[in-house]
């Protein structure tokens, strides 16, 4: 399994405001971590700096994908790598259909690795759509309709997860997918990246709640609190931050600025 992603003592600020104080975190390739906290920790700041927002600045630290320093590259290139990252709040896109976004990315994608590649044909993208809307037991009528448009919160996450599937990245973030879900749509969702786990993918998935970790089952849990991982550990970690909340954390970790 390759350290896919290592992030290094990561400083970031937001308008002068440090949020990220130094955080330390590697993901490999076949893992899962959970990165848990309470609301305010930094755990979508991290997010947002792995996605390269620029309304956040780093002021000091690594984020090391596949060997480089990728805190100068664009999002696309980060994207084009094979880092995925799945938001909080999806965008919605009108006028672009789910199919033709995902054909767009994979060509992006080829043509990154090769300049001369032609992209995937439309036979070979349709087979690899079905192939994969099938195992995510997916309706192929979800294909031809506009990114996010109308999608309830369940079917935005679906979509996600089916991009997913077809981008076939090297690691995934899945920003508090959680966020919004009823029960039914929680499991649907946890299915699909179930059954995505393998070698070649690292999930990261970035939650408040526990409850998305009874469907997916982190090898590694990790507690965020003002700005730093402060705690690591396995399953059993998520278990005890459910039954007795992050009272604990904040009295151990509590720091006087």
């Amino acid at each position: 399994m390759g350290a896919a992603l290592e992030i290094r003592n990561l400083h970031v600020s937001v308008e002068g405001k440090p949020i990220l104080r130094g955080v330390d975190l590697t993901v490999k390739q076949g893992e899962v971590h959970a990165l848990m906290g309470p609301n305010g920790s930094g755990k979508s700041t991290l997010a947002n700096v792995l996605l390269g927002n620029p309304a956040y600045e780093v002021t000091g630290g690594e984020i090391i994908f596949k060997g480089e320093n990728i805190l100068e590259q664009e999002p696309d290139v980060r994207s084009r790598a094979g880092l995925f990252l799945a938001f909080q709040y999806p965008v919605s896109i009108p006028g672009v259909t789910l199919a033709n976004f995902l054909r767009l990315a994979i060509n992006a994608r080829l043509k990154a690795e090769d300049p001369e590649s032609k992209g995937i044909s439309i036979g070979d993208f349709r087979k690899l759509m079905r192939a994969k809307m099938d195992m995510l037991q997916m309706d192929h009528s979800f294909a031809g309709r506009y990114l996010n448009e109308g999608f309830s919160g369940g079917e935005k996450k679906r979509a996600e997860i089916l991009q997913m599937a077809v981008l076939q990245p090297s690691v995934a973030i899945l920003d508090e997918t959680d966020s919004g879900l009823d029960i039914d749509a929680l499991r649907i969702v946890s299915e699909g990246v179930n059954k995505l786990r393998g070698p070649g993918l690292g999930v990261l998935v970035i939650t408040h709640y526990q409850r998305i970790l009874n469907y997916i089952r982190p090898e590694f849990v990790h507690v965020m609190y003002n700005g730093r991982i402060v705690e690591s550990g396995g399953p059993d970690l998520a278990l005890r931050l459910e039954e007795t909340g992050y009272d604990w954390v904040r009295e151990r970790f509590e720091v006087v600025e």
